[in-house]
C-alpha cells in the first residue's frame, strides 16, 4: 500500500513540475517522506 501511495505522489509530483502548479513543492515533500519510510522499511526487512 505504501508503494502504491509513493506512485501516486510521483504521477502528481510530476503533473504539478511540468504543469507549474503551486502543488507541486507540496507533493515533492510528501514524495520525499514516502521515498524516506519505504527505504527505513526496507532496511528494517519489513514486507507486506
Amino acid at each position: 500500500m505504501l508503494e502504491t501511495i509513493a506512485v501516486l505522489l510521483v504521477l502528481l509530483w510530476a503533473l504539478g513540475y511540468f504543469t507549474a502548479y503551486t502543488m507541486g513543492g507540496l507533493i515533492h515533500l510528501l514524495l520525499v517522506v514516502a521515498v524516506v519510510i519505504i527505504v527505513i522499511r526496507l532496511l528494517r526487512g519489513q514486507r507486506v
